[in-house]
């Protein structure tokens, strides 16, 4: 087999060696026009960043009404919160495929957890690159710490994958504690007033954030600073549960070798530490579509996004097709009025300025 050629690195420049005769040097075909994959991921990420801020100044507001006793504003509960509650929607998932019957408290942890994972099936696992919150924030925490440090640390080649299978062992304890349930169970745990609060619960965790819970916060903070998407990379159960699903994806990064300069851009690109630039087809859980890889790659059509019959997704129609299906999922759950938990209001009077004396049946 013939060496690959040899590169060299100037800036964002890549210029060819000259090659010994008999040796077929690779030409460098540049792209006909410059990538926006990265600014309309940015436009994403932030559109869904601003609409869980919304969310969240909508359910302390919704919450302080009940609190006060009907003396503040009132506003709508906006079932969006749910989705804050994966360990419910994992848990009403199970009670639907059960029961066949739709669970009345925090729906819309169960559709959204749906979307999610169609999301991830289609699309590999784009709602950690595109659309998660925890991830975005993640994911300027790196990017911060480079700036700072003109660098981000590995871990040692042993110690990433014993902490990687972390995300899968909180995974798999949650399915297994959620599996272990009966329908009967998730349904008197759901609608007692530890379940029908959880949400109001899950907020106060951070109103009523103890010096625990703080320092553990700030390291996680630092260490994401420090350590290329630290949170998602090793302890995100979610982020597990999502690469699970864009196992049965369609959709690939694809390198082309014959249209491939070889200059390993991609892989120093890759926030999931992928070795891009070595392989045919990018198959791993940890690819989260974030089309970096394909940003920096230089030349036309050596690497893409594309469907298993090799018809490429340009970046507009990836960021597309993951906009419907969050919005027309939101939209049909609404229109079918499947979407808000149906808690009468003197329910919530009574139970949310109560929260915190509620503690979890299993506790």
């Amino acid at each position: 087999m013939a060496p690959a050629p040899e590169r060299t690195l100037v800036g964002d420049d890549i210029t060819l060696t000259p090659r010994p005769a008999g040796i077929q040097q690779k030409k460098l075909v540049r792209k006909p026009a410059k990538d926006y994959s990265q600014s309309l991921r940015l436009v994403t990420q932030t559109a869904f960043l601003l609409l869980n801020a919304v969310i969240g100044v909508q359910f302390y507001l919704f919450t302080r009404y009940f609190e006060s006793g009907g003396q503040s504003v009132r506003v709508t509960r906006p079932a969006g919160v749910d989705g804050w509650l994966p360990i419910g929607g994992m848990m009403n998932l199970k009670y639907f495929l059960a029961t066949w019957k739709l669970p009345s408290v925090h729906p819309a942890a169960m559709l959204l957890l749906l979307l999610f994972l169609l999301i991830s099936i289609l699309f590999r696992k784009a709602f950690c690159g595109w659309l998660c919150p925890v991830g975005t924030i993640s994911e300027g925490l790196w990017k911060l710490g480079r700036r700072i440090f003109r660098m981000n640390w590995r871990l040692p080649p042993w110690a990433d994958p014993v902490l990687r299978s972390l995300k899968y062992i909180l995974l798999a304890l949650f399915v297994y504690a959620v599996a272990g349930m009966s329908a009967s169970a998730i349904r008197a745990f759901l609608d007692g007033p530890y379940g029908m609060v959880a949400d109001v619960k899950m907020l106060n965790f951070f109103r009523y954030m103890g010096t625990a819970t703080a320092i553990t916060l700030l390291a996680l903070g630092v260490l994401s600073t420090m350590i290329q998407n630290f949170w998602c990379r090793y302890l995100c159960p979610y982020g597990a549960l999502m690469g699970l699903a864009s196992l049965l994806s369609p959709a690939r990064i694809r390198r082309h070798p014959d249209r491939c300069i070889d200059c390993a851009k991609c892989a120093r690109a890759c926030p999931a530490l992928l070795p891009v630039d070595k392989l045919i087809t990018v198959k791993s859980a940890e690819c989260t579509a974030c089309l970096e890889c394909v940003a920096v790659c230089p030349t036309a059509g050596a690497l893409q996004m594309s469907l298993a019959r090799r018809r490429a997704i340009p970046a507009w129609a990836l960021a597309a097709g993951i906009s419907a299906i969050f919005l027309g999922g939101v939209i049909a759950a609404k229109m079918a009025g499947i979407w808000q938990s149906r808690i009468p209001d003197e329910v919530y009077f009574y139970l949310i300025p109560r929260a915190q004396e509620f503690v979890h049946p299993g506790m």
